[in-house]
């Protein structure tokens, strides 16, 4: 958790964003953010597969 929250501050420290003020907050806001950045993570996985394995296959 405490990379998940080191990523959430500095994502909001990156873009301005006004911090969260309690920690039940961050904690949400670490989840949320942590899950939007796993959502890109396997998205850009997924794609570059089905590139490698359209190239592999010839087409």
């Amino acid at each position: 958790m405490g990379l998940l929250h080191f990523l959430a501050s500095a994502f909001i420290n990156t873009f301005g964003i006004t911090q969260p003020s309690t920690p039940k907050q961050e904690r949400t806001v670490s989840l949320l953010l942590g899950g939007l950045i796993l959502t890109v993570i396997v998205v850009v996985l997924s794609i570059t597969g089905f590139l490698l394995y359209q190239l592999h296959a010839g087409r």
